[in-house]
C-alpha cells in the first residue's frame, strides 16, 4: 500500500471518528416540478449542517453536486458518504457549515443538459435551484453559490460553469465526462446515441478552444478545480480540458490521483472537493 493510500485511510478514519459529535442530516425529498415533460415532483437529496435547526435567522451558503450516468441523487450520501464526510469535516474545523444539494438527473432521462423532449438545463436553472434557495436559508448570491460533480456530474458542472459564470464561484469536477467516449456497455442500450450526441454538443474542451474574448474575461472569474484519476477513462479529456484553460490564460487546479473511475476514487474526492468549496467561501 502506499504511502498516500495509508495517509488517506489514516484521514477517513479521523473524519468519521468524529462523526459521533455531529448532528447534520439529509433529507431525501421532493419539489414540484412543471418544466420536465410528464413530471410534477422531481427528488433530490440535502444536507443540512447541525446549526441549521437551532439558528433560524442563519443563512448559508450552498453547493450543488451533480452524480453521474446511470446514478442517483441519493448516491451521495449511500456511497460517498455526504452527511459522514460533511459532519466530519465541520467537526475537525476543516470546512464551514454549507449546505449541499443533490438534484436527481438520471431518472427518466439520464442527461444534465436540454435536449428536445427533455429541458434539464431550464429546469435546474429556472426551477430548481430558484425553489431550493427560497425553501432552504441560502444566501443565494454567486459568491456562496458552488457546483461540483463526478462522471456526467462532473462534465455537466463545466458546462454550467461556462454557459452561466454569473452563478458559480467555483466548479470542481470530478473525474469529469467531457466528450462522447466509446464504451461497450451502451452499445445495447437504445438512448445511448442521443445522450452521447448532447454530450458532444456541450463539449467543453472544444467550447473553451474556439471561444471569444468576453466568454474568456468572465471565466476567468471562476474558480476551477479539475480531480481525476490516472487510470480513468476520462483521464486523456480532462488533461485536454486543462491545457484548453492553459491556452486561454484561465487559472485552474489540477489534482491526478492513483484511480479509476469509481466510487473507491470519488469517496476520498468528495472530501477534497468539501475542503476546497468552503474554502472558497468569502
Amino acid at each position: 500500500m502506499n504511502i498516500s493510500r495509508i495517509i488517506m485511510i489514516a484521514s477517513l478514519i479521523l473524519l468519521f471518528a468524529g462523526n459521533m459529535f455531529s448532528q447534520g442530516r439529509v433529507i431525501n425529498t421532493t419539489m414540484p416540478c412543471s418544466l420536465l415533460d410528464g413530471i410534477t415532483e422531481r427528488e433530490y437529496s440535502i444536507y443540512l449542517p447541525e446549526s441549521y435547526d437551532k439558528d433560524e435567522n442563519r443563512k448559508y451558503p450552498v453547493c450543488y453536486l451533480l452524480h453521474g450516468g446511470n446514478c442517483a441523487c441519493t448516491d451521495w450520501d449511500t456511497f460517498g458518504r455526504l452527511r459522514i464526510v460533511a459532519d466530519s469535516l465541520i467537526q475537525c474545523g476543516e470546512m464551514k457549515e454549507m449546505i449541499f444539494v443533490c438534484p436527481e438527473g438520471n431518472k427518466n432521462n439520464m442527461i444534465w443538459f436540454n435536449a428536445p423532449h427533455w429541458k434539464y438545463e431550464d429546469f435546474f436553472f429556472n426551477e430548481f435551484v430558484p425553489y431550493i434557495e427560497s425553501e432552504y436559508r441560502i444566501l443565494g448570491d454567486r459568491d456562496n453559490r458552488f457546483i461540483a460533480g463526478y462522471s456526467m456530474g462532473g462534465g455537466a458542472s463545466i458546462v454550467y460553469g461556462l454557459s452561466h459564470p454569473d452563478m458559480f464561484a467555483a466548479v470542481y469536477s470530478m473525474s469529469g465526462y467531457l466528450r462522447r467516449q466509446y464504451m461497450e456497455f451502451l452499445k445495447n442500450d437504445p438512448s445511448a446515441e442521443w445522450r452521447q450526441q448532447l454530450v458532444e454538443d456541450h463539449n467543453p474542451i472544444r467550447r473553451v478552444s474556439e471561444s471569444v474574448d468576453k466568454d474568456i474575461a468572465s471565466w476567468k472569474n471562476i474558480d476551477w478545480f479539475i480531480d481525476c484519476g490516472d487510470k480513468d477513462f476520462t483521464y486523456e479529456a480532462n488533461i485536454d480540458m486543462v491545457q484548453a484553460f492553459r491556452d486561454k490564460g484561465i487559472n485552474y487546479q489540477l489534482r491526478v490521483y492513483g484511480g479509476g473511475h469509481d466510487w473507491d476514487y470519488w469517496r476520498p474526492s468528495l472530501i477534497r472537493a468539501l475542503k476546497h468549496v468552503s474554502s472558497e467561501i468569502k
